[in-house]
């Protein structure tokens, strides 16, 4: 088990209780229930951004706290136990990142607007139904002074509403990554187009439809070996991240259904005394252990940048991509008739754990990835 220092333990404290408060389940129903079209309330994403979760990964000059990943990595558990909808891990930890990686007037100006909750910024890299960043059809050719830019995006997180696009594209022969303004880019053309994709989670996804849009000359924002370092990491830091938010989800799951064994009553004794029942969640807490000390060594190693941080990053992903699959239905099992009902919760955690085991590539993505690393 890890032992967290002083500052980690007070940020893990603020934010449990925070979220437990203000962005629990109860809050997440009332979104998907209502009519906001964002998916996220705007008013509790700039109180985040002032308990100064948004700048973690970004420089202190820049508006951040250069807190780092792990921290990062606890604060997104605690929104994966209140399936917490916020643009944190597009913003926050994908966004940042790349903007960090390539530095300049970009980081300058927009890392500040990132830290104080003042703007959204999505990463639009998918292009098919699985996560395959490297196979890129989005095509950019020169045009005078700028770009002429075509492909299709989709699934791209907090995309509706976004104020800024970083679209990944091939120019030249190179990875390119592009700054766009959706709304500038699309307004009074039929050149893009952007529009909301529902998934099983009632999270903000959106498409992005893109034909020889013109691209002024400074919104390219990296190209080559830098965008491809940039993305890298940002890739590295996403599935660390994401990998803690299941982790948290999956922790709910059984701490709900060890609550559920031993108040349930069956034959006139708790059901949670069946040498059964006791053995599953048992080899449950198991995994879940197994599973936080690798996300905790993912997160670490990139902090240090350390040369195993990739590898660390896609074995978190792919190992909690088993255990949130493995809590979700154990939980709904063990909750008998109920636990398929949308009255109880288990069902929300089981849709979300599903759309972040795909996001950023699923188990078989980075397992093939590991065999191919190992030669095997």
């Amino acid at each position: 088990m890890e032992i967290l220092i002083e500052d980690h333990q007070m940020l893990l404290n603020s934010a449990t209780g925070y979220l437990a408060k203000k962005q629990s389940v109860a809050a997440f129903r009332a979104l998907r229930d209502g009519d906001e079209p964002l998916g996220y309330d705007a008013t509790a994403y700039r109180q985040m951004a002032d308990l100064g979760w948004m700048g973690l990964v970004l420089p202190e000059e820049y508006g951040g706290s250069d807190f780092g990943y792990r921290a990062a990595g606890l604060i997104a558990e605690q929104m994966g136990r209140n399936l917490t909808a916020m643009p944190f891990v597009s913003t926050a930890i994908l966004s940042a990142t790349i903007l960090r990686e390539i530095g300049g007037d970009m980081l300058t100006e927009w890392g500040m607007k990132i830290a104080m909750g003042e703007c959204v910024v999505a990463l639009a890299i998918d292009e098919g139904a699985k996560h395959r960043p490297g196979q890129i059809k989005t095509q950019a050719v020169r045009d005078g002074d700028g770009y002429l830019l075509s492909g299709d995006k989709s699934f791209i997180a907090d995309g509706m509403g976004a104020d800024r696009l970083i679209v990944s594209a091939m120019l030249e022969g190179e990875l390119t990554l592009f700054w766009l303004d959706p709304l500038e880019a699309c307004f009074g053309t039929s050149c893009c187009d952007i529009a909301p994709q529902k998934l099983l989670d009632h999270r903000n996804y959106a498409s992005f439809y893109i034909k020889n849009c013109r691209l002024n000359e400074n919104t390219l924002i990296a190209k080559g070996e830098v965008a491809e370092k940039a993305l890298a990491k940002a890739l590295c830091a996403g599935r660390a991240v994401v990998a803690a938010e299941q982790l948290g989800m999956a922790k709910e799951c059984a701490a709900r259904t060890v609550e559920y064994l031993n108040t349930r009553k069956q034959f006139g004794v708790l059901i949670g005394v069946f040498q059964t029942l006791q053995h599953r969640m048992a080899h449950l807490y198991c995994e879940i252990e197994q599973t936080s000390s690798l996300v905790a060594q993912a997160l670490n190693a990139i902090d240090e940048n350390a040369e195993e941080c990739e590898k660390l990053s896609r074995a978190a992903k792919a190992k909690v991509a088993k255990l949130g699959k493995l809590a979700t239905e154990e939980a709904v099992q063990m909750h008998g008739g109920i636990g398929m009902t949308d009255e109880l919760d288990l069902g929300l955690f089981m849709k979300r754990d599903r759309v972040l085991t795909e996001f950023l590539g699923d188990a078989a993505c980075h397992i093939e990835w590991l065999l191919r690393e190992q030669k095997i």
